[in-house]
Order: structure tokens, then C-alpha cells, then sequence
């Protein structure tokens, strides 16, 4: 079935290239007369373009000249001129798919082109980063062509800190021309650089503030993801959260953690390395209940010493030191499981990061309340086009497009591919694995040749670098310890002699160029050190274990035989690794024994095949992870886009009175329902004193205002509504200083009672599991359940504002406050007094057979 995949994508593949191909001669044919413009005829195409759009004109009719344009000053400023292949990758990408284009064929220079050309539209394009550091590096060096062009660029970094690119500005050279400015100004630049997780907190933080000035971003308009696979699809399962610290205390984690310590391996607990899970046995439950001291772990009033211990059984058994996180200066970083880098300030959720710290005898942090939260699946899914780079897209083009709507198109190379990618050799264990690589790094330091070797952790990579130091083999190692130094080692890892150890794919974005990198040398010398690489095979790749997913693996492969040059690439695999282990290792250990081998290595097409099928097999499983979470998030989603569009029409001060006169109603009718509801029988000319003392709640002094016919409650909603408005003329109309008051108060009502519905939903989603174990569809249930608990907070908001909007600061109390033309209500009705169920209740179904309640049908 993949296979038949594989070739309905390439046959239509090359249909599509085809087609570029026609474009591409299209820009071509406008290059002379574009060369032959001036400096100051290609800077005014900027203003000739605008005009254009305004006019009416489509990008894609000015698309040929506008990339044509970009070609011309890219070559003039930087020396670099825009191969065909890169220019097709430019119209893929401005068409709202993604490239796939190989490692050193040029994607940051590719990008200007549809960045230029949507950029035009004045509305801002943003360029994702997998780094802070490329963020900064690629808005400084295309800098250059975009200010040429009067483009203003900028670039967001962590920490809140933004830079904007100045072509007259002279600073130090880490940063040069990139001068500090506000982060809303950064997001006013036509262009802005920055990583995934800036742009997404940005959202959130934009979804918190209670002034319109505090705003940082613009909508959502355009974007290009660089390294697409690694942020929509590594990423792509944590989650974005703004948290703060919960009031739960950290003692019970140490309690767990000395209890769950004294337990032993699948008497009491199995773990499933597979599903990274960890199951209590009937003794292991007991024991741990005799421990803790209590009755029943599983009880409603323990249900979360329950979450506790399985959080301490991941913490101790499944989550590895220097594999899963590292401890660093007394406290626990997460390690990203793709990129081997540290991630500072991003900590496990649901008390998984605590239960670590509690394994490791650092200091506990409290665990914490989320404040908002979005996956980057539904970030990424607000913008009004989306498109990605990457060197690896064709596996897992099915996801991109059944999560994303997005097409993959395989861009050709600008060169023909030289490198010579080997057979897996494979070994009984993990030590003669090692030593074979060490022999193989040995020989290949004789002949000067530069080698890479790619590990699968901080662990293995100190583990490789030990044994290399008892060869007595220079190396440089690469890890998420040393993620600072990351660019300029990848960097030289292609001279002379060269040997780098780096975990997974650590320095992408950063060619590897054999000789090295030319900068900062002279060109006689780098180009004859480039050569002698060459006649050696060029850059030797060493990966020492298969990825669970073919394409970092294949990425790994990608840093070698950039732009037609030679290379060599080959995965020494033990039946050891991880990957073997959880997937299939049992077969392969029966294939193993057909072909026989001892401490040797063995290459058989059987083996290959195998392993092939693990990867398949484990892309899928994460494949139905990514997938499950993202129609989880749908729920949430939906509810949090109808919150947000709310907050920020109020912090916008867009219908406000249309917003709260809709609370009002509702509110208003309840209480007159209420009221009804409960006399229904018999009403006495007392009774209308309760009636007005609730409304009085919401509608401060209404007794002055108002005289009652209690028989008629469509009038007295009717004249209650007429005293809401004239409140709010009053009040907020004719007072601007107290419209601002009741902005921010109405955010604060909605803000406390969405954050009080996250930590719900989060209960609700690690709950409703259970549901399985009734034969009920989880997911059918958390969308019921989530309804419910939606509609709920829709009631709460409006309850909160209602009650207490005209109340703020006192302002319904002031002296100078009063309420003229008390308006009776059905003055010149003489009905009686009592109520007979004769009368149509309001609730009741309307007569006109219409299905509707009488009150939202005629008797509205």
C-alpha cells in the first residue's frame, strides 16, 4: 500500500515540476531586461508592485517579475544568484504547499522570494525557525535584499527581546545591523524571523493582556515553516502553555517517590516501553496501599495519589538522565528527543516534571495552573496560508495534508547527487557495535577523511567520545550540553581531519562545506583543503542507531553530498538499540539466527527490510498520537477560538453594547423565568418586592425606575432592557474613563473563569479514559461532556459581568448618579393579581406548533 503511495506521489510529482518548469522559464525569460535596470529602478519595483495590488492585480500576476526583481538584488548585494531549482521551491511555497528540498540547496535564499512577494501585501509574513540562533542569523544576512528593496525585516528572540534590521546601523558582530525594538514593532515589520514557540506564546500572551496597546501581533497572515517536519511533526505534541504555580503541595511527590522506590519490576508494576506506560500489579497495588497507608489508591477521594504513583513509576522506569533530561545546576531541563537540545523553562505538565525532580532530590517546584494553551497543530492552522521547507517531506506527506490540507512537492537538485548511501550493518549487541564504529572512525582519521557520527543521546554521544578518547582520536562532541557552540562546530565539521559527534539532527540549518567554512580564511588555502576532501570521498556519515522514523534518519544522511559533492553515509545498528528492542527485535533475533553471526557485522536485505517495517510501523503509532491529540485539541479549540473572538472584539471596544445587552437578556430573563417558574400557582402583591430585589442586583436602583403590572413579564423584560441601556449611556457612554473600567472588568471575568475551565478540561481529558472501559467512545463522550462544561462557563461569564459590571469602582453609587422618568410598566392594564395555569407558561411549548419554547417563539 505505501508503495503504491510512494509512486502515485511521484508520478504527480513530476507532473507538478513540469508545470514549475514553465514558470521558472517565464522569470527567466525577464532576467535581461531586469539586469539591465539601476540600483534605484530595482528599489522603486517595491512601490510599482503596491500600486499594482491596489489596483486590483493578484500576487500570482506579478509573481514572474517580483521574483525576478529578488533574483537581480540577491546577486547584486549578497553575490548569490537564485538557481531554477530554487525558484521553483520559491512558487511551491508561495502557493501554500511545501518544498522538499535536500540539505545545501539553499532554503533560507529560496524563502525571500515568496516572502518579498506576500509581504507586499503590507499585511506581514512570518518566517518559523526550528532556533533563536537562525531567527537572528537569516534576518541578518537576507537583511540586505529586503532593506534594498524598502522591506523592513525583523526577528524575535527569547526572552521578549525583538530586532529590526537596519542597513545603516553598525553593531557588534554577533548581531550586526539588527538593532533592539519593542516586539510590537517587530510584528510590524513586513518580515519577522523567529521560532515556533515565540510566535505561538506570543498568541497566548495576546489572548491575556487587558489594553489594546498591549497587543503584539497582527493576524495571522502568511507563514513559511522552515524544518517543517521538525516543528508540525516532532513538535508537535507538546503543547504550548502559559502557566503559574498552583497552591498543591510538593510533599506528597517525595512520599510517592520513597514509596514506588521500594517496589520491584513486574511483581509490582509492568512498564510498556512500546506505549511508554506504567501498569500497577494487583500486589504492586496493595503493597503501595499498605505503604501510603490507605484503604483504596482507586477511591474518588484518592484518585489523585493514583495520578501521583503512575507519574512516579514514568519518572523512575521509563524517563532516562541524560537521555530524556539532564540535571543542571539543581534543577530538571527536558532534552527535545529530535534535536538533542536543552530546552530551558519548559517543564513536563500534570505533575510528570515534579515526580523527576522528587527521583532526582532536587527542588520540587509547585506544580502549576494553566492560564492558556494551544497545540501548534492549531496555531499553525489559523493562518490564512501556510507553507514549509524541509529536506525530508515524502514520508510523511500523508500528515502533512490529512492535519494540515497541506500538498509536498520534492524539488529536483540543482546538482546530481553523488553520495553513496551503504547498507546497514548490523550487530548482535551494543558493545561490538561501539567498537566497530571506533575501528571504522579510526581508519578514517588516518586518511585525514572528515567524518560525522550521529547518536541517539546525550548518553551515547558521552558514551562514543569516551571511546574515542581511549583511541586517542580528536573529536569535537555535539550535544544539547554545548548547544551554544552548535552552528560553528556543524560548520567545520567538513575540514581535513575532522571528527564530530553530534546527537540527532543538532546544527540543522548550518551547512556542513567540505574544507570547511570559507569565512575568515584565506580562498587558496580553503580551496585546496576543499579539493583534497573531495578526492577523498568527502563527508563520512555515521549513524549508530536507527531513528523510530525513517526521515531523521534520512536527515542525518542529508548532511553529506551537499550540492553534487561527494560523500558516504552508513547506520551500524545493534539488536541492543532501542529501536529494536520496542519494535520487532524478537523477529530480527530470529532472522539473526538463520543468517548466523557473532561479533561480525552482517548486511542482509532480510534485516534491512525488518527494520524498515519497525519504522513504518512506529510512524504510524505516533502518526495516531499526533492525530488523537489534534481531534482532542478540535474540542478545545473551537471553544477557546469563541472566548478569544469574544475578548478580543471587548479589548477592542468592538460592540460592547450588543455584547453586554445579550448578557443582559439572558440574565434578565432568566431571573423573570425564575421568578414565574416558582409562583406559578399564586402571586401576591407582595411578591413583586423579590422579583425587583434581583433584578436590583444587576440593575442597580431599578426600583426607582420602574412601577409593576406583575401579570405581564414580557413587558417587564422589555422595560428592563430599556433601563440597561439608559445605565450604560450613562455610565460608559458619557464616560470614557469608566468604559475602560468595564473593559478590563469584563476581561478579568472571562479570563477567571477560562482558566478555571482549562484545569477542568485537563481533569476531563486524563478522566474520561475510563469511558473505554464502559464500551463508550472516550472521544464521543469528551465532546458531550465538554459541551456541557462550555455551555456552563457561558452562564458564569454572564453571570459575573452581569452582576457586578455596574458596580465597578462604586460607580452605580456615586452621588452624581441618577436615573430620571420612572416609567410604569403596562401602566393602563387592570388586570388582577392572580396567576391562573391558564395562563401559557413561558417555558411551555408555543401553540403555533412550531417546537419552539413560547418564550422564544410569539411570546417574544
Amino acid at each position: 500500500m505505501f508503495t503504491k503511495l510512494l509512486n502515485i506521489f511521484s508520478d504527480s510529482n513530476e507532473k507538478v515540476i513540469k508545470q514549475l518548469q514553465e514558470k521558472v522559464d517565464n522569470i527567466n525569460s525577464l532576467e535581461e531586461s531586469i539586469n539591465k535596470l539601476t540600483n534605484e529602478e530595482l528599489a522603486n519595483k517595491t512601490e510599482y508592485f503596491r500600486r499594482k495590488i491596489s489596483n486590483g492585480v493578484q500576487l500570482d500576476e506579478i509573481l514572474p517579475e517580483a521574483f525576478a526583481t529578488v533574483r537581480e538584488v540577491s546577486n547584486r548585494i549578497l553575490g548569490q544568484r537564485h538557481y531554477d531549482v530554487q525558484i521553483m521551491g520559491g512558487i511551491v511555497l508561495h502557493q501554500g504547499s511545501i518544498a522538499e528540498m535536500r540539505t545545501g540547496e539553499g532554503k533560507t535564499l529560496t524563502a525571500t522570494l515568496p516572502l518579498y512577494l506576500n509581504a507586499l501585501l503590507g499585511e506581514g509574513v512570518h518566517l518559523v525557525t526550528v532556533n533563536d540562533y537562525l531567527a537572528r542569523r537569516d534576518c541578518s544576512w537576507m537583511g540586505p535584499v529586503f532593506n534594498f528593496l524598502g522591506i523592513s525585516v525583523a526577528c524575535l528572540q527569547y526572552n521578549g527581546n525583538a530586532f529590526i534590521y537596519n542597513g545603516n546601523f553598525e553593531t557588534n558582530k554577533e548581531v550586526p545591523q539588527l538593532i533592539e525594538c519593542s516586539r510590537k514593532d517587530a510584528y510590524l515589520a513586513d518580515i519577522t524571523y523567529g521560532t515556533n514557540n515565540e510566535f505561538g506564546f506570543d498568541y497566548l500572551r495576546d489572548h491575556m493582556v487587558i489594553q489594546n496597546h498591549q497587543l503584539s501581533q497582527r493576524d495571522r497572515n502568511y507563514a513559511i515553516v522552515d524544518e517543517v517536519d521538525n516543528i508540525l511533526i516532532d513538535e508537535a505534541r507538546t503543547p504550548l502553555i502559559i502557566s503559574g504555580p498552583s497552591q498543591q503541595p510538593t510533599d506528597v511527590y517525595k512520599k510517592v517517590n520513597l514509596a514506588v522506590k521500594q517496589l520491584k519490576h513486574e511483581d509490582d508494576f509492568e512498564i510498556g516501553e512500546k506505549e511508554r506506560s506504567a501498569l500497577l500489579t494487583e500486589d504492586g497495588i496493595s503493597k503501595l496501599e499498605a505503604i501510603l497507608k490507605v484503604d483504596n489508591m482507586y477511591s474518588q477521594e484518592n484518585y489523585l495519589l493514583a495520578h501521583y504513583v503512575e507519574n512516579s513509576l514514568k519518572a523512575h522506569y521509563i524517563f532516562q538522565k541524560d537521555v530524556d533530561y539532564v540535571v543542571s545546576n539543581g534543577e530538571v531541563v527536558i532534552v527535545d528527543e529530535f534535536t538533542g537540545r536543552l530546552m530551558p523553562g519548559r517543564r513536563y505538565s500534570e505533575g510528570l516534571h515534579q515526580s523527576l525532580e522528587a527521583k532526582e532530590q532536587v527542588r520540587i517546584q509547585q506544580e502549576s495552573v494553566t492560564y492558556a494553551s494551544i497545540t501548534l497543530q492549531n496555531y499553525f492552522r489559523l493562518y490564512k496560508k501556510l507553507s514549509g521547507m524541509t529536506g525530508t517531506a515524502a514520508t510523511e506527506a500523508e500528515e502533512f495534508f490529512k492535519i494540515y490540507k497541506l500538498e509536498s512537492v520534492s524539488i529536483p537538485t540543482h546538482r546530481p547527487m553523488l553520495r553513496e548511501d551503504l547498507n546497514d550493518l548490523i550487530f548482535l549487541n551494543e558493545s561490538y557495535k561501539f567498537n566497530a564504529v571506533v575501528d571504522q572512525i579510526y581508519d578514517l582519521y588516518q586518511l585525514k577523511r572528515p567524518v560525522l557520527i550521529g547518536t541517539a543521546s546525550i548518553e551515547k554521544s558521552e558514551q562514543l567520545s569516551s571511546l574515542l578518547k581511549k583511541r586517542r582520536i580528536p573529536h569535537q562532541i555535539l550535544n544539547a550540553k554545548q548547544h551554544e557552540k552548535e552552528a560553528s562546530i556543524v560548520a567545520q565539521a567538513g575540514r581535513l581531519g575532522a571528527v564530530t559527534v553530534s546527537t540527532n539532527m543538532a546544527g540543522r540549518g548550518t551547512d556542513i562545506v567540505l574544507g570547511g567554512n570559507p569565512e575568515d580564511r584565506d580562498t587558496i588555502d580553503w580551496q585546496e583543503e576543499h579539493n583534497k576532501v573531495i578526492e577523498l570521498g568527502g563527508l563520512y556519515i555515521i549513524g549508530t542507531e536507527r531513528h523510530e522514523a525513517r526521515r531523521i534518519d534520512n536527515q542525518l544522511r542529508g548532511r553529506s553530498g551537499r550540492q553534487g559533492d561527494p560523500g558516504t553515509t552508513q547506520f551500524y545498528v545493534s539488536l541492543q538499540d532501542d529501536q529494536m528492542r520496542r519494535f520487532g527485535g524478537d523477529r530480527i533475533q530470529g532472522i539473526m539466527d538463520k543468517v548466523g553471526m557473532d561479533d561480525k557485522a552482517v548486511t542482509h536485505s532480510w534485516v534491512t527490510r525488518a527494520i524498515n517495517q519497525t519504522q513504518i510501523k512506529m510512524e504510524g503509532h505516533n502518526f495516531d498520537i499526533r492525530k488523537h491529540l489534534v481531534e482532542y485539541d478540535d474540542v478545545m479549540n473551537i471553544q477557546r477560538t469563541i472566548i478569544y473572538d469574544q475578548r478580543m472584539n471587548i479589548l477592542n471596544n468592538s460592540n460592547l453594547l450588543e455584547i453586554l445587552k445579550e448578557i443582559f437578556i439572558k440574565e434578565i430573563e432568566n431571573i423573570v423565568d425564575s421568578f414565574y417558574e416558582e409562583n406559578i400557582n399564586e402571586i401576591t402583591d407582595e411578591d413583586p418586592e423579590s422579583l425587583i430585589t434581583n433584578l436590583n442586583r444587576i440593575l442597580p436602583r431599578f426600583d426607582e425606575f420602574v412601577s409593576v403590572d406583575i401579570n405581564n413579564p414580557e413587558e417587564f423584560i422589555s422595560i428592563s432592557i430599556e433601563y440597561f441601556e439608559r445605565l450604560y449611556l450613562e455610565q460608559f457612554v458619557e464616560n470614557e474613563n469608566h468604559k475602560d473600567l468595564q473593559i478590563a472588568f469584563m476581561l478579568r471575568v472571562m479570563d477567571s473563569v477560562w482558566v478555571e475551565h482549562l484545569t477542568t478540561m485537563q481533569n476531563l481529558r486524563e478522566s474520561i479514559g475510563l469511558q473505554a472501559y464502559g464500551q463508550r467512545d472516550p472521544l464521543v463522550m469528551y465532546k458531550r461532556e465538554s459541551r456541557n462544561l462550555f455551555d456552563s462557563i457561558i452562564e458564569k461569564i454572564g453571570q459575573g459581568i452581569s452582576h457586578s459590571i455596574f458596580n465597578v469602582s462604586n460607580i452605580a453609587n456615586s452621588r452624581d448618579y441618577k436615573i430620571q422618568n420612572k416609567t410604569p410598566i403596562n401602566s393602563s392594564s387592570n388586570t388582577g393579581s392572580k396567576v391562573t395555569n391558564s395562563r401559557i407558561g413561558r417555558n411551555d411549548p408555543c401553540p403555533c406548533g412550531s417546537g419552539k419554547k413560547y418564550k422564544r417563539c410569539h411570546g417574544n
